[in-house]
């Protein structure tokens, strides 16, 4: 059975892997076609948009079958990590059978949903909307296939235990309907914090946590169609703004593969390698520089780290303390446009994304600055010993070696300012640029590559989008149950005003990006506290830029952080080497957190 089921699991990769990188390249060949029709030759193509929309849904759902297949849904393993070898195997039973079953409950409400929009034709190409919808079932079926595949090769009774603890939920729910529903809005924390809190210890991956959850509450406490739930996950994965997700994760693995990102570093590191803790400020510069490329952390630390560590090990660095000033530079640098995060959070909130872009860059430098002081301390006794300074003609010669990769931040920014194109589409121009640079100027461009590439783009962004749409069906039912106006008039009523508003926001979005990571935690929180941030008299822009910085902290703190973790495994050091000497660096990245929420010039002064 086990062979048979790995064999099968085989089997459903390959049939995925193909379509889901032929839609990653189709998008970026419409978004672009779009672009140069109408900013080159003035003729608008009215079709683009429209097409884009139809093909990004079915990316997102085969994107998620990829990272279900792949391991690389986002979870937290802290817990599972500590058990023993059979208390490991049964929390991964559990987890299986708890993504089966949301899928196989939803799969017959996303086939109604699908056979709904046949009804509805898109204004341009004229096309059922089925087409389009039917994503979500496709996509459920396979994903329940391959959950159903892996429970498979785990022991009887394992499996058995698992589906015990279900059976058991499932009688309490249907038994328990009645008394849940006479505790009010507390039975939204049994449902929404114990039982989906349950489910993020036990590593279900947070994704399906939060459809799990609301699933349950909708099913057991209220009469709401489960269609809903479908037409929000719709909703919610569908905006056009998050095309830019998966299109910049794409160009961030671009400007690796094709020596971008190291062009930059070896400037950076000519300029200021030689002198003491140097290379440290190389690495919070590069960061810089990167994240306003790939707008994703993992592929902004490793573009860095391998081109980098190595010199500082020499130089005597602990292992540990690279890693701590790493994971301490992404979280710096989450406002640095093009991130993801600012993306996301400008499509669930309404702030303009250009706004957010403006705003990103002197807050991520003030961090920046903090990080570097803690750095040249840490780095006082590091030794130089055989170190020279580069003869100002090896300088200039890097900087011109690195001036095409030192362009395209410049060149991405200013697209969207002057217009040329949206958030979403300028990720095609830096696409076509580094493709370019890569072939012609650094001739470096090894096309086996580029089909990996291709089918990480779509698993990772499946990821993250299906994140996003339980996230936003779940947002609705807390705020069909009132939660919502509950928690923006307590908020709303806190001591202080701005100022003690501020406070708590940045405890909750600390704490929420440890747990939840940034963009769950966005999309779940953001459409309720902007307002609440906005009636306190808090610039939405400014607000934007201390909740993500406060993410950023949870985020690669460990011993939740899954950020700091990422980053141990990309400087390939253990996670116990960094422990202890990372707290230095957080503190200077919250100092400088505090400095941002004092200071809202620093946010919206360029605005």
């Amino acid at each position: 059975m086990t062979n048979w089921s790995a064999r099968l699991e085989i089997l459903l990769r390959r049939i995925v892997e193909i379509p889901a990188a032929i839609l990653v390249v189709a998008e970026i060949g419409v978004l672009f076609t779009g672009v140069v029709a109408r900013y080159g030759f003035h003729a608008p193509l009215v079709w683009t948009d429209e097409l884009a929309s139809i093909l990004f849904l079915w990316l997102a759902m085969l994107g998620s079958v990829l990272a279900l297949q792949r391991g690389e849904h986002m979870r937290l393993t802290a817990v599972i990590r500590g058990m023993s070898p059979a208390g490991s195997a049964r929390a991964e039973a559990v987890v299986s059978i708890a993504i089966a079953i949301f899928l196989l409950v939803l799969l017959p409400s996303a086939w109604d949903y699908a056979d709904d929009e046949w009804f509805i034709q898109t204004p341009a190409l004229n096309i059922h909307n089925t087409f389009r919808a039917m994503a979500i079932p496709v996509g459920a079926v396979l994903m329940a296939i391959t959950a159903l595949t892996r429970l498979l090769r785990l022991s009887w009774r394992d499996a058995l235990v698992g589906v015990a603890v279900f059976a058991v939920l499932a009688l309490a729910s249907h038994y328990g309907g009645p008394s849940l529903r006479a505790l009010g809005n507390w039975n939204l924390v049994l449902f929404f914090v114990v039982l989906m809190g349950a489910g993020v210890l036990v590593s279900v991956p947070i994704g399906f946590a939060f459809g799990l959850a609301t699933l349950g509450y909708l099913a057991t406490l209220t009469r709401t169609p489960l269609t809903v739930v479908v037409s929000r996950m719709d909703e919610g994965m569908s905006s056009l703004i998050l095309l830019a997700v998966p299109l910049f994760v794409f160009l961030g693995l671009l400007i690796e593969m094709t020596g971008m990102a190291r062009a930059m570093v070896n400037f950076l590191a000519a300029l200021l390698g030689h002198v003491r803790g140097g290379l440290a400020y190389v690495l919070l510069g590069a960061m810089y520089l990167v994240s306003g490329i790939s707008g994703s952390k993992a592929a902004d630390m490793a573009a860095v780290a391998p081109a980098l560590f190595p010199e500082m090990k020499r130089r005597g660095a602990n292992e540990g303390e690279l890693v701590s000033l790493l994971a301490a530079s992404g979280a710096m640098s989450e406002t640095i446009p093009p991130s993801l995060v600012l993306i996301t959070i400008g499509s669930v909130t309404g702030v303009s994304i250009s706004a957010l872009f403006t705003g990103g860059l002197v807050p991520a430098a003030v961090l920046a600055l903090a990080l570097a002081g803690i750095a040249r301390w840490r780095g006082r006794n590091e030794s130089m010993d055989g170190v020279t300074r580069p003869s100002p003609t090896q300088v200039l010669r890097t900087f011109v070696i690195a001036v095409p990769a030192l362009a395209l931040p410049f060149l991405i920014r200013s697209a969207v300012i002057e217009g040329i194109a949206t958030a979403t589409e300028v990720s095609t121009i830096g696409i076509v640029y580094s493709i370019l640079a890569g072939l012609l100027i650094y001739r470096q461009f090894p096309w086996r590559r580029v089909y990996p590439m291709l089918i990480e783009t779509a698993a990772l962004s499946g990821a993250i989008l299906l994140i996003i749409g339980t996230a936003t069906g779940m947002a609705w039912a807390l705020t069909q149950s009132g939660f919502s106006r509950q928690l923006a008039q307590a908020m709303g009523a806190m001591p202080g005003g701005a100022i003690g508003f501020m406070a708590v926001s940045i405890l909750a979005f600390v704490v929420l990006g440890s747990v939840l990571e940034g963009i769950p935690a966005i999309v779940l929180f953001g459409p309720l506290l902007f307002p609440s941030a906005r009636a306190v008299g808090i610039h939405e822009v400014h607000y934007a830029m201390v909740v993500i910085l406060a993410m950023g902290i949870g985020l690669f703190a460990p011993p939740f952080g899954v950020g700091y973790y990422s980053a141990c495994a990309i400087g390939r050091v253990s996670p116990d080497a960094a422990m202890r000497r990372i707290w230095p660096y957080l503190l200077a990245v919250l100092a400088g957190l505090v400095v941002v929420a004092a200071v809202p010039w620093l946010s919206i002064g360029f605005l």
